[in-house]
């Protein structure tokens, strides 16, 4: 049930994760530049995709873009922001600290990195099929240019706050507690009285 502890909770939790994203985002995005270019190198041949992440944006470098050329800057915090409000989620429970609930939430912050990864990939793939005009028509079909566009436009604008909660509800959501059923007694007997 929520209640005004619950809200206290969730406040705390979200200040708190809130903390921990400022933290360590600069840190968490060097982490997933490296498994977002190695995915988006896996469907390149030659490979020529790097990603840097300087900092509040991953760099789009390609071999062989022209030289001289600006690099696609991608603003990083839109991509992983929502780590606060699945820490907040995880702070419901009326002991969050405990083993089985922190467990729970690193296997959800997890899952969450691999969403970050595959929509980085899917954000890199969208810029080279709409962004480049003729280059982009020269090297992606119509249905590419379509998936790749549509796919991270549904990150932007429901996946990345349906993806927290549709985590949080597979790995950290309580069941309610069942009520006691005490057993059934059997009609009693009345007692004869003697006469």
């Amino acid at each position: 049930m929520f209640d005004g502890r619950a809200a206290l909770r969730l406040l705390i939790g979200f200040l708190v994760a809130l903390a921990f994203w400022f933290l360590f985002a600069s840190a968490y995005e060097r982490a997933l530049a490296p498994a977002a270019e190695f995915l988006i190198r896996l469907g390149e041949s030659p490979a020529v995709t790097r990603l840097e992440a300087p900092g509040k944006e991953f760099l789009v470098k390609r071999s062989d873009f022209p030289p001289g050329a600006p690099y696609p800057g991608l603003p990083s915090p839109d991509l992983h922001f929502n780590f606060v409000l699945l820490g907040a989620l995880f702070a419901l429970p009326p002991r969050p600290w405990r083993q089985k609930n922190v467990t729970r939430f690193l296997l959800a912050a997890l899952c969450l990195f691999v969403v970050h990864v595959l929509f980085l990939v899917f954000q890199v793939e969208s810029v080279y099929a709409n962004n480049f005009r003729e280059w982009s028509a020269a090297h992606y079909s119509a249905f590419e240019r379509n998936f790749w566009g549509a796919g991270f436009h549904f990150y932007q604008i429901a996946g990345r706050f349906a993806a927290p909660f549709a985590i949080w509800w597979f790995f950290g959501r309580s069941e309610p507690s069942e009520p006691t059923i005490e057993p059934a007694r059997g009609p009693r007997r009345k007692k004869k009285r003697k006469g």
